[in-house]
C-alpha cells in the first residue's frame, strides 16, 4: 500500500489483539485485505457460499478455509449462520464481517443486516467495530486500479455481548450503526439516517 501512494495511519491498536467479532463499513476490496491483514492469527472471514466464482480471490478464500454461508433464503441462511456459530466456538476463532452485506458504491454507510448480531448471540464474543476510511477514494466502484490517497483503520473500544438477549436484535443493530455514523468523517456518513433496519436475517 505504500508503494501504491497508500500511507494508512492505524489507531486504536491496544483493540487489536481480542478474540472477537470484528465488524468494518465496507466500501472498497482494499477493506477486504486490510481486515485480513489487521486481525488477530486463527480469525476468519464469512461470505456468501458464491464467493468460490470470484476469479483467484474466490478461490483463495477457500483454500484459506474462511467459511462461507447459503444465503439463497432466510432458512438456508439461518441454518448456515447457526453451523458458522458453531464452527467459532468448537475451534475458538475469530470472525470478520461486515454487517452492510454487501459493498458501498460511493462510500456511504449502508444499512446494517442482521446476521453479525445472532452470530454475536450464539457465540458470545464481544464485537470490535473498526472504521475504515479512505478506502472508497484509493479504490473507487468500477476502477481497475489504486488511486494514491491515505487510508485510516481505527479500533473501537469491545462491546460485550456476554448479557444480549435475542429481543433486542434490532436495538443492538441500531446501537452499533450510530456508532460508525458517529465515527465516520461527513463524505461517509449516510445522507439519509433512516430504514437502518432491515428484514434480512443475513
Amino acid at each position: 500500500m505504500w508503494i501504491l501512494g497508500n500511507p494508512i495511519k492505524i489507531e486504536g491498536t491496544e483493540f487489536s489483539n481480542e478474540r472477537a467479532i470484528y465488524i468494518s463499513n465496507h466500501a472498497s476490496p482494499i477493506d477486504i485485505f486490510l481486515m485480513m491483514w489487521l486481525t488477530p492469527t486463527g480469525t476468519v472471514g464469512i461470505a456468501k457460499r458464491e464467493i468460490i466464482w470470484y476469479p483467484l480471490f474466490g478461490q483463495l478464500y477457500v483454500l484459506a478455509k474462511h467459511i462461507r454461508i447459503d444465503r439463497s433464503n432466510p432458512s438456508a441462511a439461518i441454518k448456515s449462520m447457526k453451523e458458522a456459530a458453531c464452527a467459532v466456538v468448537e475451534n475458538k476463532l475469530s470472525l470478520i464481517i461486515f454487517p452492510e452485506g454487501t459493498r458501498s458504491k460511493n462510500g456511504r454507510l449502508l444499512p446494517f443486516k442482521k446476521g453479525f448480531i445472532h452470530l454475536a448471540l450464539q457465540s458470545r464474543l464481544p464485537i470490535v467495530p473498526m472504521v475504515l476510511t479512505g478506502t472508497h477514494r484509493a479504490w473507487r466502484n468500477g476502477s481497475l486500479h489504486v488511486r494514491p490517497t491515505p487510508i485510516t483503520v481505527k479500533y473501537l473500544p469491545p462491546i460485550s455481548t456476554t448479557d444480549w438477549t435475542a429481543n433486542k436484535v434490532d436495538d443492538y443493530m441500531t446501537m452499533l450503526r450510530d456508532i460508525y455514523v458517529k465515527n465516520l468523517p461527513e463524505p461517509q456518513k449516510p445522507l439519509v439516517q433512516e430504514g437502518t433496519i432491515t428484514g434480512s436475517n443475513s
